[in-house]
């Protein structure tokens, strides 16, 4: 069974949905089928990154079939972190979906709700793993129709049209990436990403590959919403369901960043990428922007939910930033960012939807003297808000830490500032709740609240928690991080 693990890794959500779907009359089955699916993935993400942690990789033939002419899954590196990320967040969000998603998802559709969440979770997986660049955009698809249900499901009526902002952006982002791929297709006569890489190296001289390289380069930074191709995201955020934001938040963008990274460095290669087409002063500017603009946005905000969309913006851009370095130290910053924002964004989220779930809503003046009411929830919040800020021993500080580096040892000075500068930014919005929450009177006619259940708080706290195990004992994401950022690179590194 082990050698099947690749194929098990999606095939087990993909096949749970429709049995979810089957359960829609049984809300509290359909929970648990989607919970023990959730953490079987978890469960072989760590198996295969087991496997791989000392360099080496899996490859799974589809059926049989020898690429490049069949399906072929791969696993090395960096899609097995991938692959962690997205198992683990599922795993922890599903115990803090029971109750979060009964308040808010009517009872007649709780069985379709977890149907579309393990599709949008099969889909994501699939794109990490699959090796065929035609597959990519299939699993693509199949997420982010999921998602689009998912999110549009959410109590409040502009989830619709939040939905439907991304439905349009989405499809804009997905048609330019078929495009590209079509164009490769075209020049090679191939679609695995393996052999793409091989047979580019004989035409990369041609306008239709570097047609090719745009069409992906733009449709991919639509799906992780670089700015300023983010306008889908903050009203997705905001309005989709707490623990579809939470999901989302934490694997969508960073899968959609794994994919520029595979398609720049594995299929067209550094040379091609960041030497004859200068991609690193086009991503740079844009990063920097896509810092400092959402972040300082983020300040203005009064509704929680949405400042941390914002910020959401804000941290693709940081990651986006130890890509353009074009350095293996900026690559392994990148990649180790994200999994710490992925599960300092989630616990964040996670303590929103824990505020959402008393409060019914998260306006500043809803939240103001949430502290004394829930002490547990805010508490979360801080840590987890320290985290996203930087401070030292929390897993934001890793990543901020290692992006100074990068960019110190590449002589880029006015960056380095710009990082210390925009970390203040994010102390300011964070403060902002915090403030309210610590600092002011409840509204005069605000009802009783109680803290949050457990089955709330402790999923909250276990990423909560993480945020700090990982800043302290930095160890195994930047051990994780390095075998990624090699893997893409190609050869081991001096680190």
């Amino acid at each position: 069974m082990t050698e099947h693990l690749p194929a098990l890794q999606v095939v087990i959500a993909l096949t749970a949905a429709p049995l979810v779907m089957l359960l829609n009359r049984l809300p509290r089955l359909a929970w648990g089928v989607t919970l023990a699916a959730c953490w079987a993935t978890l469960a072989i993400a760590l198996l295969l990154l087991l496997q791989v942690s000392d360099g080496g990789e899996i490859r799974y033939e589809m059926g049989g079939w020898a690429p490049p002419w069949g399906i072929e899954y791969r696993v090395d590196g960096a899609n097995a972190w991938v692959l962690l990320i997205i198992g683990l967040v599922s795993a922890v969000v599903m115990p803090f979906a029971r109750r979060s998603v009964e308040q808010e998802i009517p009872a007649d559709r709780l069985g379709l709700f977890y149907s579309a969440f393990l599709l949008a979770n099969a889909g994501l997986l699939g794109i990490a793993i699959t090796n065929d660049a035609f597959n990519i955009f299939v699993f693509f698809e199949i997420s982010a129709l999921a998602s689009y249900a998912l999110i549009a499901m959410g109590r409040d009526r502009r989830a619709v049209l939040s939905s439907y902002q991304y439905l349009i952006m989405g499809t804009i982002g997905t048609t330019f990436l078929l495009i590209g791929i079509g164009f490769l297709y075209i020049m090679t006569g191939t679609l695995n990403l393996s052999d793409l890489a091989t047979r580019l190296e004989g035409v990369t001289d041609t306008r239709t590959i570097r047609a090719a390289f745009g069409f992906i380069a733009v449709g991919i930074s639509l799906k992780l919403a670089l700015f300023p191709l983010h306008l889908w995201l903050p009203n997705a955020y905001s309005y989709a369901p707490s623990m579809v934001t939470v999901f989302l938040s934490a694997t969508a963008t960073k899968v959609a960043i794994y994919v520029l990274l595979r398609f720049v460095y594995t299929v067209f290669g550094f040379e091609f990428s960041f030497v004859e087409l200068s991609m690193a002063w086009v991503l740079m500017p844009l990063a920097l922007l896509g810092i400092v603009i959402p972040s300082l946005v983020a300040v203005f905000q009064d509704d929680v939910k949405r400042l941390l969309a914002y910020s959401s913006v804000a941290q693709v851009g940081y990651m986006i930033l130890g890509i353009s370095l074009a350095s293996a130290l900026g690559l392994m910053a990148s990649t180790v960012h994200l999994f710490n924002h992925a599960i300092t964004k989630a616990a964040l989220f996670m303590a929103v939807g824990c505020l959402v779930y008393r409060l019914g809503g998260v306006s500043l003046s809803r939240v103001a003297g949430a502290a004394e009411r829930m002490p547990w929830t805010m508490a979360a919040f801080v840590v987890a808000g320290l985290s996203l800020i930087g401070v030292p021993l929390t897993a934001g500080f890793v990543t901020k830490w290692h992006l100074l580096q990068a960019a110190l040892m590449d002589g880029f000075w006015p960056v380095a500032a710009l990082l210390l500068a925009t970390s203040l930014i994010a102390a300011i919005y964070i403060w902002k709740v915090v403030e309210a929450a610590y600092f002011r009177a409840p509204p005069d006619d605000a009802r009783e609240v109680r803290e949050a259940p457990l089955s709330l708080l402790v999923p909250t706290w276990t990423l909560t928690a993480m945020t700090i195990i990982f800043g302290v004992w930095a160890q195994l994401p930047i051990s994780a991080a390095r075998n990624a950022a090699e893997a893409l690179l190609g050869a081991p590194q001096p680190w």
